[in-house]
């Protein structure tokens, strides 16, 4: 329902080209959705301004503290963050207002003479140097590697995008692993080498998914934000969310989650028997994973539940993180994490 009020609506971003890029698109649904305007409010976290790899400075909210202390302290009105980056617990003064239609949750390598990670791999007599940030992406390329029957050099690295495919373009490694959805959002995704499969890198928790944020306080704007909620993508993420905070795991620690919906079917019932027509209803399909950033040890389980059928049924999917959890800490995946969350 769009608003009179002419006043602009103030967007807090991180100043990223990549934050950048998707809070405009974000500004642009809201100008649609309310009829104002809305500016962009560039804000710096304590993340874009350490030189710390992630893990060291711990990872969990370190790009999201000062957006939202610019929300609870009125010098915004709403906020959009990767959600991969918010801490899973909630703060009850603000509220996750909407959760968008979800981008590809791959990882992307983007490589030397666009080779793809097989043929990184292939000589026996050069060990691949491959960048990335993340504990979880060392974890299970090196594990890859080892299916392979070959060695790869994981070498921890930090930037914007430019930055890190910049180390590629001067050979100072072979190649580098990004979010294809940080990628799709700039235009870049053409540079991809490869798309890398679910089934050999799951991708973080919530990747590929943004989230808008407003004060709690603020219900009117929290219900119109609500119109750009996908229940679908929101259901997924969830369950992955779920599933981090059940771990007590950091966002950047060698957790991978991935929740895909897919159709199923079952015979109606009657009273005189099944009928031949079937009724179609939703599955979540959640898959886990564990690792040693050295790749030597994983622990990968999945499981599958039911989409709820209402967006205020968060209970299915949380429940669904939390039961994968539980198993995967049985097998072991306690010991296997380099941070627990405090």
């Amino acid at each position: 329902m769009k608003d009179s009020t002419n006043r602009p609506l103030r967007l807090g971003t991180r100043r990223s080209a990549l934050a950048m890029a998707q809070s405009g698109q974000v500004a642009e649904a809201v100008r649609e959705l309310t009829g104002r305007p809305v500016e962009l409010v560039e804000i710096t976290t304590y993340g874009d301004t350490s030189r710390e790899h992630l893990a060291q400075i711990g990872g969990t909210g370190v790009f999201v503290s000062a957006l939202r202390d610019a929300l609870l302290d009125g010098d915004i009105d709403f906020a959009v963050h990767s959600l991969k980056d918010l801490p899973t617990t909630q703060p009850e003064s603000l509220a996750l207002a909407a959760i968008p239609v979800r981008e590809d949750p791959r990882d992307a390598l983007i490589a030397r003479d666009r080779l793809t990670f097989e043929e990184l791999t292939a000589d026996p007599d050069r060990v691949a140097r491959i960048g990335t940030g993340s504990p979880r992406r060392m974890a299970q390329l090196n594990a890859w590697a080892r299916v392979l029957g070959r060695h790869i050099e994981t070498v921890p690295i930090r930037g914007n995008i430019d930055t890190r495919i910049g180390f590629v373009e001067k050979g100072e490694l072979d190649a580098v692993v990004l979010a294809a959805a940080g990628l799709t959002r700039i235009g870049r995704i053409d540079e991809a080498a490869q798309l890398l499969s679910p089934d050999v890198v799951l991708p973080a928790p919530g990747q590929g998914a943004l989230a808008i944020e407003c004060a709690a306080a603020n219900a009117d704007l929290a219900a119109t934000l609500a119109e750009l909620d996908d229940p679908d993508t929101r259901a997924a993420v969830t369950a992955e969310r779920s599933l981090l905070a059940a771990l007590e795991a950091g966002c950047s620690a060698p957790v991978g989650a991935l929740a895909d919906l897919s159709p199923s079917s079952r015979l109606r019932s009657s009273r005189g028997g099944p009928q031949a027509d079937e009724q179609a209803f939703t599955e979540l399909h959640l898959r886990g994973v564990v690792g040693t950033t050295d790749g030597s040890t994983l622990v990968q389980l999945s499981t599958t539940g039911h989409v709820p059928a209402s967006p205020d049924e968060t209970s299915v999917p949380q429940q669904l993180g939390r039961e994968l959890a539980a198993e995967m800490l049985a097998k072991g995946a306690a010991g296997l994490m380099g941070e627990r969350a405090l």
